[in-house]
């Protein structure tokens, strides 16, 4: 009967309180769901940015401390922030201590001014090259795109930068919780970072991980390094994972398919490489072994664009 209860409570606690959910433009809802114990993750729509969604697509996360709470890429828009804080305070009225943004993609952090009007004093942690490109152009060309792809239902949004530097392996404690900086290399992009929690074993991969949706390579990105942060990650066995797209769960669900798709990406265009074929021929050759990933959102637009990334990679590490 113990067994059968813990069960039970267990499983209920990976539904998200769909009664009470953030109902999307388009109909769809979304919650906070309980992945572990005081850890929540509100999983974003798989679609591209638009009037339908708001904007919002990404996994803004929170750990709720015994007198606050840490939230994780607060989300696209100042309009989209102040929702997820809507959503924050049906799961606590405590109020948010820090933040931390995982990499420049616009779609993970605009919703910091929300977080910062409701919470002026609190601490916004990013990589230093974020913050740098945050307070630069990129940060203004993000607000312009979020505008634009939402037909303007995200004006007033602004700039609000993090303010605090975290490295490589920097650990900062929180209210007695104890939360680690990830940033072996460029990966998905050069601002990255993975947020560990350490007390939950909780791993918030960023956009390094997705799933069932495809990633965008920029060109600062680095696809050979985003296979080694997925195998860091991986290899230190945390109990979950929370990619910066699709379903949370464990290494097999969450870490392990996408990781699947660049070992097998950069194995086909190596090897096509070496056989002096051009990047087009590599792509004929090798889709067909992709089949398992075609149905993820942004398969068909971003497989070309995935191979010839990794085509230049390849050349450049074998020049």
């Amino acid at each position: 009967m113990n067994l059968f209860k813990s069960a039970l409570i267990a499983s209920l606690l990976l539904w998200p309180a769909i009664a009470g959910a953030w109902t999307l433009p388009d109909g769809s809802m979304v919650a906070f769901e309980a992945v572990s114990k005081n850890v929540y993750v509100m999983h974003g729509p798989k679609d591209e940015p638009s009037p339908k969604n708001m904007g919002f697509m990404n996994n803004p996360s929170l750990i709720v401390s015994a007198n606050g709470v840490i939230i994780i890429d607060p989300g696209s828009t100042l309009q989209v922030g102040e929702q997820v804080l809507t959503e924050v305070k049906k799961i606590t009225d405590k109020p948010v201590l820090a933040v931390f943004n995982t990499h420049i993609h616009g779609d993970h952090w605009l919703g910091n001014q929300a977080f910062k009007q409701a919470f002026p004093n609190v601490k916004i942690y990013g990589h230093a090259k974020m913050i740098e490109k945050a307070k630069g152009d990129e940060g203004l060309t993000w607000v312009d795109i979020m505008d634009r792809l939402t037909k303007g239902l995200s004006k007033g949004t602004k700039v609000v930068a993090p303010d605090q530097t975290i490295a490589n392996g920097a650990s900062v404690k929180i209210d007695g919780q104890t939360f680690r900086a990830h940033h072996l290399s460029n990966a998905h992009t050069d601002t990255d970072i993975m947020v560990e929690h350490v007390e939950s074993k909780t791993m918030f991969l960023g956009d390094n991980g997705f799933n069932a949706r495809m990633a965008r390579f920029e060109e600062s990105g680095d696809m050979h390094g985003n296979i080694k942060a997925l195998q860091f990650a991986r290899d230190l066995k945390m109990t979950t994972y929370v990619p910066g797209h699709g379903k949370s769960g464990s290494a097999d669900l969450a870490v392990i398919p996408f990781l699947t798709y660049l070992e097998k990406l950069r194995d086909g265009v190596t090897k096509g490489y070496r056989a002096e074929k051009e990047s087009y021929q590599i792509k004929k050759d090798i889709e067909a072994q992709f089949a398992q990933f075609k149905k993820w959102n942004g398969f068909e637009s971003n497989f070309g664009r995935h191979v010839n990334k990794m085509y230049l990679e390849v050349e450049a590490l074998e020049f």
